[in-house]
Order: structure tokens, then C-alpha cells, then sequence
């Protein structure tokens, strides 16, 4: 069976919702508070399970309840938990404010910062070897994901790579991914050019996406733009998480790009109709019932 190994963060968001977000010094009232399961890595390892994929999840977790409750969830999931460490620190967390039908996030890491592939250790080196692709973000040290990149290029195993947050990349790395998925500020950041003009540069490989204007790619020097799937969102968390993740199951289905990105997009839209980052998450049977589904 393909299987999707997503290397990366995991972590519990706490989430207040606002009419608006207070000015600097200013206390304001909230209208609720929520706790939900998040970090970018496990968000997609989710994501990409309910679309019907093995996925083994690589990361790591502080000794504490919150830990616990997080490899729990994601066995829930039918996400593989066996390479997750469980490391004498926090577990990371998400604090987010929603308001205007957006969300800001301030990001602690925990035990994400101190998280370290053990390449000596001939099960993870195998589960790797073997996967059909791997997903990383920007949750754990930039010298891990490094790591990853280069020990996947070595082997010909396709990583998707979601630069966020943001921070700047080594034209190596660049080269080394099979696809690279930066929003269009994120693209901005990392090529000091307009989207147009750095998907020209990587032709097959950059995809960048545009929020509710969907996502754009370029394929023999022609720019292509996948629209998006316009819907009443209620807590965008995680939206962008889904969207890797089901671009990565599109692409392991041997989906043609465009094909593979209206997947995407189409689990980005259903997701932001539910609040919390992997609860609204959708399956693959409410991906097929949605009426955008062709």
C-alpha cells in the first residue's frame, strides 16, 4: 500500500473567538474559548488519512497529558504513531485568535524545537525509503527538514514541502523537493518576485496558493490557475494543511497537477465550514457527496 510520511509538528491548539482583535494594551471580552488537536505536521497526517491513505507520522511530543492525547487522536485517526517521540518537555501549542472570519496564531514549540531524526534507526530510514511521499513544514528545525531533504533526494523519494511559516530556503533545498507550496506572501519572502515570475522559474514544482482565488502553477512556461471553491467559512485553521495534504494524495493517485490542486482545493473549502483545524477535516465520502465533487 502507498503510504504518506509527514515529518513535522505536532501540537494543541487553544482557540479564542472575538468580534475583533484587541488594540495594543487593550483587554476585550471573547465570546468562546475551544481546545482542539493542531501543529502543522499532525493537521496534515490527518487530513491525509481521512482521504484513505496509510500515513505514518514523524515528530515529537512532551512528556505530558497533552502528549498523550495527541498520539491518541491521531491512532483514532488510523494515523501510524510508532516514530513519534515523546521527548522531558512541553508539548507544542497553538494559541489562536479568530476574528473577521480570520485567525492570527502565535506558536510555542515545545517539544517541536528539540525534535531530531534519528537516522541510525533502521525503522525510520526504512519507513522513508518506502514512502510514496514525504510532507514537511517549517514547525521543526530548519536543519532537520535539511536532513530530510537531502536523504530523500539521495533516494528518489518525492517530498512535498509547505514553507510555512515562513523563513528563507537554500536554493539547494529548492532543488531538491519535487514540490514546494508557499502562499503568495510566502513566495514573495522567498524569491523577492512576484508569484508569476518564480512559478516560470520552477516550472512543474512551485505551486502557490492564493487563498480564496484558489492556486496557480506553471507548466511549459504557462501560467496555470486552479480557482478556488466559494464558501462560507467558519474557522480557516488548518486550511492550508488540508490543501497539502490532499494535493499529496491527488499526486500519489497519479492525478495530473491541475487535477490534483481542484482535489485540494476542494478539501480546503470543506474544511473551513467547521471550526478547528482537524475536525473539519473532510473524508473522502464527503469530499465525493460535496456538490463541487466532478
Amino acid at each position: 500500500m502507498q503510504k504518506i510520511v509527514v515529518i513535522g509538528s505536532l501540537a494543541t491548539d487553544y482557540v479564542v473567538t472575538s468580534v475583533r482583535r484587541p488594540k495594543v494594551g487593550e483587554t476585550i471580552f471573547g465570546q468562546n474559548f475551544t481546545e482542539h488537536f493542531g501543529g502543522k505536521g499532525a493537521n496534515q497526517a490527518v487530513a491525509a488519512a481521512r482521504l484513505e491513505k496509510a500515513v505514518e507520522m514523524i515528530g515529537a511530543v512532551g512528556q505530558d497529558a497533552a502528549g498523550q492525547k495527541i498520539i491518541e487522536h491521531l491512532q483514532e485517526n488510523k494515523v501510524g504513531t510508532k516514530l513519534i517521540q515523546q521527548l522531558p518537555t512541553e508539548t507544542g501549542s497553538a494559541h489562536i485568535t479568530i476574528a473577521d472570519h480570520d485567525n492570527s496564531i502565535i506558536v510555542v514549540p515545545g517539544a517541536n524545537a528539540q525534535f531530531q531524526l534519528d537516522l541510525a534507526d533502521p525503522l525510520i530510514t526504512s519507513t522513508m525509503e518506502k514512502a510514496a511521499i514525504v510532507l514537511l513544514q517549517n514547525e521543526i528545525p530548519q536543519k532537520e527538514n535539511e536532513k530530510i531533504i537531502e536523504f530523500c533526494a539521495a533516494r528518489q523519494v518525492p517530498i512535498l514541502y509547505n514553507p510555512a511559516p515562513f523563513r528563507p530556503l537554500a536554493a539547494q533545498v529548492i532543488d531538491q523537493v519535487s514540490f514546494l507550496t508557499p502562499n503568495e506572501q510566502e513566495c514573495a519572502d522567498l524569491f523577492n518576485a512576484n508569484y508569476e515570475d518564480a512559478l516560470r522559474k520552477y516550472p512543474d514544482k512551485l505551486i502557490v496558493t492564493l487563498g480564496a482565488a484558489g492556486a496557480a502553477f506553471s507548466s511549459s512556461q504557462k501560467i496555470c490557475k486552479v480557482p478556488a471553491f466559494l464558501v462560507d467559512p467558519l474557522d480557516t485553521t488548518g486550511a492550508g494543511d488540508t490543501f497539502n495534504a490532499a494535493f499529496a494524495v491527488g499526486i500519489i493517485s497519479k492525478m495530473p497537477i491541475a487535477q490534483a490542486l481542484r482535489f485540494a482545493c476542494l478539501a480546503s473549502a470543506l474544511s473551513i465550514q467547521k471550526a478547528g483545524a482537524q475536525e473539519g477535516m473532510p473524508t473522502l465520502a464527503e469530499m465525493k457527496a460535496s456538490p463541487f465533487w466532478q
